[in-house]
């Protein structure tokens, strides 16, 4: 496994690069700019990425990487509490940890993302049900063959149940992978958007309502 540490602080990379490499990483590089990075990424298959860069904010880096890519991000952190974490996760991180890290969780933490990583890339692109098609790639939905204009949060809370097509998921479960966080503005928020995305389908029944848990996306 590739892994690039992109730090400014020569110290804390160098405790981090000698101490993923002490648990078993064998390849792991150091960078000390977010621009390095972008210019880079396809050498690696996992980043943890300090927020604090000389050239680019983190949260940049983090936003122009994920247009071109789905490599595996853990985020270094200075800050714990939750509208940080919740930046990092809408910014594209996959994972996160607080400074100073602590290096046998960082290094069991990239084997997880990693992992997660490689089996959404094994798993089918789309997703059929009947006569609605969801390109998980694409980022795409038709129905009937006619492609249906959604929003990026419907079709992601459309994402969120076809990839788990005919398992219920929970209300906390969708609200957390599309929003970032569970409060009650954005549960407010997600029964707007429920009600857009059954409406634009038109398939009663594609989405069914599992009271006081969350929702289904049928065969």
């Amino acid at each position: 496994m590739r892994v690039v540490v992109v730090e400014d602080d020569a110290g804390m990379a160098r405790a981090v690069v000698d101490g993923l490499r002490e648990h078993g990483f064998g390849t792991v590089e150091h960078l000390s700019l977010g621009l390095d990075l972008l210019t880079s990424h396809t050498e690696y298959d996992a980043v943890v990425l300090d927020l604090g860069l000389p050239d680019l904010n983190g949260y940049l880096v983090l936003r122009q990487l994920r247009k071109v890519s789905a490599v595996p991000v853990i985020v270094l952190t200075a800050q714990d509490d939750e509208v940080a974490v919740v930046s990092c996760l809408r910014a594209g991180a996959d994972d996160y940890v607080v400074k100073p890290p602590r290096v046998g969780e960082l290094a069991a933490r990239l084997e997880t993302v990693v992992r997660r990583s490689r089996a959404t890339e094994t798993a089918p692109t789309v997703i059929v049900s009947g006569d609605v098609q969801v390109d998980l790639m694409a980022r795409t939905v038709a129905v009937a063959n006619t492609p249906i204009a959604l929003t990026q949060k419907e079709f992601a809370v459309a994402r969120v149940l076809a990839e788990r097509v005919g398992v219920a998921v929970g209300r906390d479960t969708i609200m957390v992978e599309v929003w970032g966080a569970k409060t009650p503005s954005i549960s407010r928020s997600l029964d707007v958007h429920m009600g857009a995305l059954r409406a634009k389908l038109n398939r009663p029944g594609l989405i069914t309502t599992i009271h006081g848990f969350g929702y289904r996306w049928s065969r």
